[in-house]
């Protein structure tokens, strides 16, 4: 036990940090978006409809090359591969202040979804070579924190963008440049600092990555985890499916929330710069919700009846937003439901890394992320869509609202079935990822 606490601790400060500043850039260029159509759409000519359709068409695209990509990582190596998807995702994050219409709009967020597939469940992945089960969730939980960092992070930043001008650029242009820019430089120190595994990594002595490799083994051996002979059988397997599931309506609320967000709070805002502040606000509280509640589940074997719990949170925050009067009260609503939201990625990702290992890991968590992540295309089109009906930002959170609650019922589904099930212990969802 000694070797693994002192290992644990230099894993984590030498990858989890770096990784979690890729990971927040990620965030920071797909949250972008949102803070551009501001005025965007104005000068472009497009209407709610047509923003929403624009910004969730990145997740088509994501659905589309995930897969291939997590397939193709582990053959070039993560530090090159993350590299190139850094440098491709930034040159056409500032493209896109080149757009004039709705038709470059959605050739470019189609492109930059193509150019991003595969990084989030790539890391995932990453983490998987570096830490046996155990260790993993509160790794994860960690990891995750990047998401609401980066809305933090770029909440005022694109609220004083919005407000540049100069080179002939106005402020959403300049907000496009700026955020790719960061990221074709952050692939410098990823091919300069990061490491493929911890047999490549100097600071990883030769008892150590053997230590690793046996607990790794231990898990294969434990939990039953699967490495098919052909990754591509991950596809097929019914409990990537049932993840993939589960795992939607988070990404529905996550990016129908994140995506229109700045529209809700600059209706009691009195400049861009007011709306970006405010918008930071939830996002202090999701990195609250985050590191709390992966301490909550991981005290619980399974992570089944604390997600439910954090989705239910997450759907009374959201559709309470959209029903109470005061700006302060619609605020306290949406840092609930923020809270609750962003938490939900580190308690899920504890559950599929149980069950696939190798190859089979890289295709099966991505083939679950692309599955879900389709939400990221229904979130914001449906709230868009219905925002150019009504008028209001009002309806389209009580549509995000239904689905959380939705999908706080597929956990206790879940659990429902295991405790049915005649095996002991192990689930019935467990037997199926490995028969």
């Amino acid at each position: 036990m000694g070797i693994e606490k002192s290992l644990t601790r230099k894993i984590t400060l030498r990858i989890v940090p770096f990784v979690m500043v890729l990971y927040t850039a990620a965030y920071v260029d797909r949250s972008a978006v949102g803070f551009a159509q501001l005025h965007m759409s104005a000068d472009i000519g497009i209407d709610s409809a047509a923003y929403g359709f624009g910004a969730g068409l990145f997740f088509l695209a994501y659905f589309l090359f995930e897969v291939p990509s997590n397939w193709i990582m582990p053959k070039v190596g993560p530090r090159r591969w993350f590299a190139r998807i850094l440098v491709s995702w930034g040159l056409i994050t500032a493209l896109m202040a080149a757009a004039q219409g709705p038709i470059s709009f959605y050739v470019l967020r189609f492109l930059l979804g193509a150019a991003e597939a595969g990084f989030y469940p790539g890391i995932l992945y990453y983490l998987t070579e570096w830490y046996p089960q155990r260790n993993r969730t509160k790794a994860t939980g960690v990891f995750v924190m990047a998401a609401p960092l980066a809305f933090l992070v770029m909440s005022p930043l694109a609220g004083w963008l919005l407000g540049v001008t100069g080179l002939g650029l106005v402020g959403w242009q300049w907000l496009f440049v700026v955020v790719g820019g960061v990221a074709v430089l952050l692939a410098i120190p990823t091919l300069l600092f990061l490491h493929d595994n911890p047999h490549t990594a100097p600071w990883i002595t030769t008892e150590e990555a053997d230590w690793i490799d046996a607990e790794l083994e231990k898990d294969r051996q434990e939990l039953g985890q699967v490495d098919h002979g052909n990754p591509f059988k991950a596809l097929l397997d019914k409990n990537v499916l049932l993840f993939a599931a589960l795992f939607f309506p988070s990404t529905v609320g996550v990016y129908g929330l994140s995506y229109w967000l700045p529209q809700v709070v600059k209706k009691f805002a009195n400049s861009d710069l007011h709306t970006g502040l405010l918008t930071a606000v939830p996002y202090i509280f999701a990195l609250i919700g985050i590191w709390v509640t992966s301490r909550w589940a991981a005290t619980f074997r399974e992570n089944w009846i604390p997600l439910a719990f954090i989705f239910a949170g997450a759907a009374v925050g959201i559709g309470a937003s959209a029903l109470v009067g005061s700006p302060v009260a619609q605020l306290a609503c949406l840092s609930l439901a923020a809270f609750c939201l962003y938490s939900i990625a580190g308690v899920f990702w504890a559950l599929p890394t149980l069950y696939v290992v190798g190859a089979t890991a890289a295709v099966g968590i991505a083939a679950i992320n692309s599955f879900g992540n389709l939400g990221g295309f229904v979130g914001p089109y449906v709230v868009g869509v219905i925002v150019q009906s009504t008028g209001t930002t009002k309806a389209g959170m009580l549509f995000l609202a239904i689905v959380l609650f939705l999908g706080a019922a597929g956990p206790l589904a879940a659990k429902a079935v295991k405790n049915r099930a005649k095996g002991g212990p192990t689930e019935s969802l467990e037997a199926a990822a490995v028969s």
